[in-house]
């Protein structure tokens, strides 16, 4: 059995720099490959940019001589494991593994006898073995499982979460063949405190799509609640939270105005696909969900819209400071963001939109929304706040003092003068 010692973390964003700097500290030398240069001259500078990663750990890393961050292939040579973190987007609802397939080809002429080759990037069931398997095997000369390892475990990282990191989180692996699957259970058995194997790649890969989707129809759900309780003289908020008191049966998910990142508005779609392009059928809770959930923003603009109304103004024309870009509260993730919807849905109407987003790198802001610092200022010359992220740093206070109309979609304010989604 082959010594692990050499760890290539292809991929360097939410998923493999975590990847990398827990498998540093568990004494991995390790070598992280991104196709961005810029990302990767900020990582060699002891510059992170990713929640969870700081620049002490970040630095503390590269000062043990064995985590180095490259754009060069060549420099992989001689691994022991490879595990693949690169992004699987859609592109007009199709899933794209390009990114997937460039990684493969890239590293296939160094696979060598007895080395491990793991994919935790989100796809659908029979990417491992039908599209990623072939890749290496014409690549290297070898054939997996007799000649090199290979097998799927799905990332579970959480952005933002202060509790479940990446070595507490339980770690689902599987293996193409026993002997892979034991091989791929010794690596993350260094890494996390828990692997949960499972008997397939395919079984691993539906076991991502399932825990997404469940997110997303649930999500969806109370959402639709979120439309409907106003005109039952309800507040969905209060009854979320009465709900989450039942101590079985319930677990409380919570409106907002919409879903983003990579995981809720791709991974469904991904099941979806291949549902349908093998079993000719459709998954109609995610059609659903992906309804109500992309109707959202559009929501969120027509409550402002009727909430200015009944004060005498109409949106074009109105000054909207609207807190927050990112998906979700305490990170910098724009990627699908509905927050970012929903600013430009406001901007197409008219309105003059300013937003704050402390988390998010300037350089990766959109350019066409205007970035301020939350200031009493700021706060009194808008007709409407808006919460769009409900990042902890940010002074709710001081908006309940000084707004004179806010819309909040996550509850975070309870004013005379808020109106909650």
């Amino acid at each position: 059995m082959r010594d692990q010692r050499k760890l290539i973390v292809v991929g360097q964003g939410y998923v493999g720099l975590p990847l990398a700097m827990r498998a540093v500290e568990a004494g991995f030398s390790v070598i992280g490959v991104d196709t961005d240069e810029f990302r990767v001259k900020r990582l060699a500078s002891g510059d992170s940019y990713i929640e969870g990663v700081s620049n002490t750990r970040l630095i503390t890393a590269l000062d043990s001589g064995r985590y180095k961050v490259t754009t060069d292939y060549d420099e992989i040579s001689d691994f022991d494991v490879c595990a693949i973190t690169v992004p699987t987007p859609l592109r007009e609802g199709v899933p794209d593994l390009s990114f997937v397939e460039c990684a493969a080809r890239s590293i296939a002429s160094h696979v060598t006898p007895g080395a491990t080759v793991v994919l935790e990037s989100t796809t659908y069931p029979g990417t491992t073995e039908s599209l990623l398997r072939p890749l290496l095997e014409n690549g290297s000369g070898l054939k997996a499982g007799a000649g090199f390892h290979l097998g799927y475990s799905p990332e579970r990282i959480d952005p933002g979460n202060p509790q479940w990191q990446l070595e507490n989180t339980p770690k689902v692996i599987s293996g193409i063949d026993p002997a892979s699957l034991q091989d791929i259970e010794r690596f993350y058995a260094r890494i996390v405190e828990r692997t949960v194997p499972v008997s397939s790649c395919r079984t691993a890969e539906l076991t991502k799509l399932l825990e997404n989707t469940f997110r997303h129809v649930n999500i969806a759900l109370v959402n639709e609640m979120a439309t409907l309780s106003r005109g039952l003289g309800a507040d969905i908020w209060e009854a979320i939270e009465a709900a989450d008191t039942k101590p079985f049966g319930f677990m409380a998910f919570r409106p907002g105005p919409g879903v983003g990142g990579h995981c809720l508005p791709v991974d469904p779609s991904y099941l979806s696909w291949q549902v349908k392009r093998l079993l000719k059928q459709s998954v109609r809770f995610i059609a659903l969900a992906n309804e109500i959930n992309d109707r959202m923003p559009d929501h969120v603009v027509w409550r402002i819209s009727r909430g200015l109304n009944e004060r005498g103004k109409s949106v074009n024309g109105s000054r909207v400071l609207q807190l927050g870009l990112a998906y979700k509260k305490n990170t910098g993730d724009i990627r699908e963001s509905p927050s970012i919807m929903l600013a430009r849905s406001l901007q197409n109407l008219g309105a003059r939109v300013v937003a704050v987003e402390p988390h998010t790198d300037s350089y990766l802001l959109p350019p066409d929304i205007v970035c301020v610092e939350l200031t009493e200022a700021e706060v009194r010359a808008a007709d409407v706040v808006v919460v769009a992220t409900d990042h902890d740093e940010f002074d709710y206070a001081l908006v309940e003092q000084a707004g004179a109309y806010i819309f909040d979609t996550r509850n975070r304010c309870r004013a005379e003068q808020v109106e909650v989604l």
